[in-house]
């Protein structure tokens, strides 16, 4: 591996971290590297998810008191999350990844709006609810929306972090730094099965990963420190902002990255 290999590869580790921090989508910038850099997709795609694990635990650690403050939330979404990045870890490789890649794009643009809209919401109801306010069949329809999304992220994985975002936003969570470490703490589950998985079947490329993972928990860490320094609102208009690119980047890559 050359320095200047060495040097892509911590750079979109780094950026991808950060990206994961905030709101999600850093899967698009490690495995389009890896990918340029001679990777098979398949591989490529498995080595990004082992690699961004540890900056997922670095941004969590960044959270820490936010989600001490949220364990009913946690114990709700863990297990679809579990589930789902097992299953879509199995899926993954056991089927090319065009399908995902092709939806990836349309459900994370409305993933986004979604987010966008619960703050709006409570302000006009004059109340924000909570989960024990929720209905079983709302409760029911997170679960499902939450193992959805993790199986997509066992699979590919990009903007699984907005995806989670709008399923907190449903039920009525609104506050972003609040959401944003359930968010880590849902990825650090999907991922870390589904990483667990890839690294038993040996489809890792582990001097790639070591090297992604330094960058990655730099960004991780660093990427949770500068949503919570700059406030609430702009951490949501940024979630967004990173929402809508990361759905650009996608629809644009779904023709150009081989499968």
């Amino acid at each position: 591996m050359t320095g200047g290999q060495v040097a892509a590869l911590l750079a979109s580790a780094a950026g991808a971290g950060a990206m994961n921090a905030m709101a999600g989508g850093g899967t698009i910038l490690t495995f389009p590297t890896l990918i340029l850099l001679g990777e098979p997709a398949i591989s490529a795609n498995a080595t990004s998810t082992v690699a961004l694990w540890p900056g997922a635990a670095a941004s969590l650690y960044g959270y820490r008191r936010e989600v001490r403050e949220q364990r009913e939330w946690l114990a709700r979404l863990v297990l679809p999350s579990l589930a789902g990045g097992l299953v879509g870890a199995v899926l993954l490789l056991r089927t090319p990844p065009r399908a995902f890649e092709r939806l990836a794009p349309f459900l994370v643009l409305f993933a986004t709006l979604l987010f966008a809209v619960p703050e709006w919401i409570a302000r006009r109801r004059g109340a924000t609810s909570t989960p024990r306010e929720e209905s079983a069949g709302r409760r029911a329809a997170a679960w499902i929306f939450q193992f959805a999304v993790s199986v997509y992220g066992g699979y590919f994985g990009a903007g699984i972090g907005i995806l989670m975002l709008a399923v907190l936003g449903f039920l009525g969570q609104t506050d972003i730094h609040a959401a944003n470490g359930l968010k880590n703490f849902f990825a650090m589950c999907i991922n870390g099965v589904a990483a667990a998985y890839f690294v038993v079947r040996g489809a890792v490329d582990w001097p790639a990963a070591l090297v992604l993972m330094v960058g990655a928990v730099a960004g991780g860490y660093g990427g949770a420190r500068f949503a919570r320094s700059i406030g609430r609102e702009k951490a949501r208009v940024a979630v967004v902002v990173i929402g809508i690119s990361v759905a650009l980047i996608l629809f644009f890559q779904k023709s150009r990255v081989p499968i």
